[in-house]
């Protein structure tokens, strides 16, 4: 009788789900802010060792890039469903603006955009990092409004801006979500009074 031996992978069995790790600092980084969060946090938050953490994402910064690559594909405001061509251009902006504020108070331990939080840390590369998706977004909505109202774009896509910007500071400091969409009402009643009939 012969017996075969099973293969065994060589290496040690990875610990821990890489993509469990960026959901877990996900959290961490939207709670607490980039630059809150300690290597020492995040390995303590996912059960692993620094050498652990470096071989998966190389920095915090590393990991910090696939938080908001995650962030913007499960979490962020839809622009694209709600930028719609069939409908008026005030009313997608103000479904865009409601969406930010459920959003932003959606959870009571990450309050606000980790993104638009994001661009106003510390780190210069963290904070580039989340600016290129903030960015992204802004263009997006300049270039939704310039399509219908090419006149009205650059200023209503800085009302816009400043607008869930606001949203977000507020969300973070515990302003409640009946009153954050009454906010995103008001301002979208504003674009519309400054929009064209």
């Amino acid at each position: 009788m012969t017996t075969t031996k099973k293969s065994v992978p060589r290496g040690r069995p990875r610990r821990f789900d890489p993509d469990e790790a960026v959901a877990t600092a996900q959290q961490l980084f939207h709670a607490r802010g980039f630059d809150a969060v300690s290597v020492a946090d995040i390995t303590g938050s996912l059960g692993i060792n620094p050498p652990s953490f470096y071989a998966a994402f190389g920095s915090k910064q590393g990991l910090y890039s696939r938080v908001l690559d995650r962030y913007a594909a499960t979490a962020a405001i839809p622009l694209v469903d709600l930028l719609r061509d069939d409908r008026p251009v005030a009313q997608s902006l103000g479904a865009v603006l409601e969406s930010a504020a459920r959003l932003y108070a959606s959870d009571a331990e990450a309050r606000g955009c980790l993104v638009v939080e994001g661009s106003r840390c510390d780190d210069p590369e963290a904070r580039q990092a989340a600016r290129v998706f903030h960015l992204a977004a802004q263009e997006r909505i300049r270039s939704y409004i310039a399509h219908q109202h090419p006149e009205d774009a650059e200023r209503l896509t800085d009302f816009m801006v400043t607008t869930m910007a606001g949203l977000s500071a507020q969300a973070r400091d515990g302003l409640g979500i009946d009153r954050l969409t009454a906010i995103a009402r008001l301002a979208a009643t504003a674009i519309a009074s400054a929009l064209p009939r």
